[in-house]
């Protein structure tokens, strides 16, 4: 829709897509009551007129609906039987009796507003297991957290389950036909493009962090010692977003050159960053603006158009994001041109063949080598602009969150880095491959906090989820079905962690719990995902994590949180203290748009060490 060159409203398409639908009930109505009238004129048909024929033509639609509904029912109740599976449990009709489930869209609105993350779902699935069937817009949609249903979504029913319409009409504004909304063999030929750029050589090159990080740590070092507290988020969502592009596209976008914003009492025009305009900062804001819309039209689905009729929303934001990644895909295709004595092939997607990617060559110069189609290229950079940011920035700022919050394993991690790297040498890709505790905090916070908590598969012709306990019968989702997954809440469930599941404690991957949780289990952990669209990127996020996290210790030797620094929009509700559990020991605010994200930003203040010889070490 979003790419039709006439400018027609997304509500306006949407009705006009519908319109067949629409008028079928009503036209039904008509036919009837004309036959009626002509051919039956001493019929009780025929008496029928003025507003009872009007109260007819709108009664006709709800009415479709209702017996559309029921007859789906059934046809999947029966389809159910006949496999000797079961549906999915559902809520009793007392707890939304609204129409289409209204009244929970509404509560889930105002969940990602100001509520918890997953605290809704996590009740749900309390209350009816860990697999239900929740009834939004007329359609059912299946709501899981149970490791053995998510391995089904994405490994070993891998062929039952794909991205769908819905997800690529909802996305659509935003990574258009790139390769996390792709499926089938769009999906295989951005895979096989993008695979040659994560193996082992390219992503232990670490040349592009090391100055990054550099000039990150100097910006906030300086805000440091003038007494600042810095929102650490956007300073990593600098760092990752920079270091992203210079490793995709050979050339990084400079917002690291933007002076970093101050704390919300900064009001003086001399210090007060926030309000200056440039490129870059559009960028930012429109980066994180279309992402945030993405993600609230994803509860509506296919009808997404109804609720943003005049205006794309996202489409709107994506001109800021665009106006900076696209003079990279102009250059890009300007170089390709330039090249003499190269063959002419005809424009448009090439068969993918085997290369060798050039010595210094992008991921977008190797693109360009398979197609010339500036939809597509655009697309690619724009999904991996947002995965090369927001993933590792994630993990970077719920890190820092957590080390301020645990200054003993602030201080253990610290003695690691320093023990195996010492106070100013650059850590190398077999470091990494040592710092076993290094590792270990990255994946507990990835535990407690997934960059992306939340995810969406559609069934495409119809599965059987297994059954969970011995003499349980299968879950049948009928075709169609549109299945969400909570990673988030399957790394806090205490039955497959233990009893201290909500606990920060890194160490529950290095000692005896990594044999008797993860290791018979390893689809509790799923940060990344799992099967064949597992992340690419993996490997590239924990080095590139793990390489600021070491420059930042080898500067800093304390973390405070500085909640004074935060605005009162983004301070944690007075009311979480009396609620228990993980949630009154929040100290942020935490929400999602793609991957998760402190509120109002993370503000730090970091006390610097002092410096260590090689002989301490």
């Amino acid at each position: 829709m979003s790419r039709l060159n006439i400018n027609i409203p997304p509500g306006v398409l949407y009705l006009i897509k519908h319109t067949p639908h629409l008028l079928f009930p009503p036209v039904t109505v008509y036919v009837f009551l004309f036959l009626g009238h002509v051919y039956f004129p001493d019929s009780t048909v025929s008496l029928i007129g003025g507003w009872t024929e009007i109260f007819l033509h709108i009664l006709s639609l709800p009415l479709a609906l209702t017996l559309s509904v029921w007859y789906t029912d059934l046809v999947n109740a029966w389809n159910a039987w006949k496999l000797g599976a079961v549906m999915a449990k559902s809520p009793s009709l007392w707890e939304d009796p609204t129409p289409g489930g209204f009244l929970s869209i509404l509560r889930m609105s105002k969940a990602m507003r100001s509520g918890y993350p997953a605290e809704q779902l996590r009740h749900r699935l309390d209350t009816l297991g860990h697999t239900f069937n929740m009834r939004i817009l007329f359609t059912d949609r299946i709501f899981t957290a149970e490791p053995e249903h998510i391995k089904a979504f994405l490994a070993t029913q891998f062929e039952h389950f794909e991205k769908g319409e819905d997800s690529r009409s909802t996305f659509d504004s935003l990574l258009g036909t790139g390769v996390f909304a792709a499926d089938g063999d769009l999906w295989k030929f951005h895979r096989t493009l993008t695979r040659p750029f994560f193996n082992r050589d390219r992503i232990s090159h670490f040349d592009i962090f090391d100055r990054h990080a550099e000039e990150a740590i100097s910006q906030m070092r300086e805000r440091f010692r003038q007494g600042w507290a810095v929102d650490f988020q956007e300073v990593v969502s600098r760092f990752t977003i920079d270091s992203a592009t210079e490793f995709l596209f050979g050339k990084d976008i400079g917002t690291l050159n933007e002076p970093l914003a101050y704390p919300f009492y900064a009001f003086s025009s001399s210090n007060n960053t926030s309000n200056t305009h440039s490129t870059i900062k559009s960028f930012a804001h429109s980066f994180t603006s279309a992402q945030m819309h993405t993600f609230h039209r994803a509860r509506w689905g296919k009808h997404w158009p109804l609720v943003e009729f005049w205006k794309d929303r996202t489409k709107e934001e994506m001109k800021g994001v665009r106006r900076v990644l696209d003079p990279i895909l102009v250059q890009a295709l300007e170089r390709k041109s330039g090249k003499q004595g190269e063959e002419k092939e005809e424009e448009g997607v090439k068969e993918v063949r085997d290369r060798e990617v050039g010595e210094g060559e992008t991921l977008l110069d190797h693109l360009i080598n398979y197609t010339d189609d500036p939809v597509i290229l655009r697309d690619e950079i724009m999904n991996l602009a947002v995965a090369g940011r927001d993933t590792t920035a994630s993990i970077l700022t719920f890190t820092m969150y957590m080390l301020s919050q645990h200054p003993e394993i602030l201080r253990k991690l610290r003695e690691e880095v320093l023990q195996k790297i010492g106070g100013k040498r650059r850590p190398t890709y077999e470091d990494f491959r040592e710092m076993r505790y290094l590792r270990a905090v990255l994946n507990e916070t990835l535990r407690l906090y997934p960059p992306v908590p939340f995810n969406m598969r559609q069934c495409k012709d119809g599965a059987l989820l297994p059954p969970i306990k011995p003499g349980d019968k299968p879950i049948y989702v009928p075709p169609g079905t549109r299945c969400a997954y909570s990673v988030l809440v399957m790394h806090r469930r205490p039955d497959l962690w233990g009893p201290t599941a909500l606990d920060f404690d890194p160490d529950r991957f290095l000692d005896s719990r990594v044999h008797e949780y993860l290791t018979p289990n390893p689809f509790i952990f799923l940060p990344f995902n799992a099967g064949p669209r597992i992340c690419l990127g993996q490997q590239f996020a924990y080095h590139e994590a793990s390489f600021f996290l070491v420059r930042l210790l080898q500067r800093f030797g304390a973390i405070e949180l500085v909640e004074e620094a935060m605005p009162l929009t983004g301070r944690v509700p007075k009311e979480w203290k009396d609620e228990g559990g993980i949630k009154a020991r929040e100290r942020v605010q935490m929400r999602s748009h793609l991957t998760m994200y402190v509120v109002e930003g993370l503000w730090l203040k970091m006390e610097e060490a002092e410096e260590v010889t090689e002989e301490e070490v």
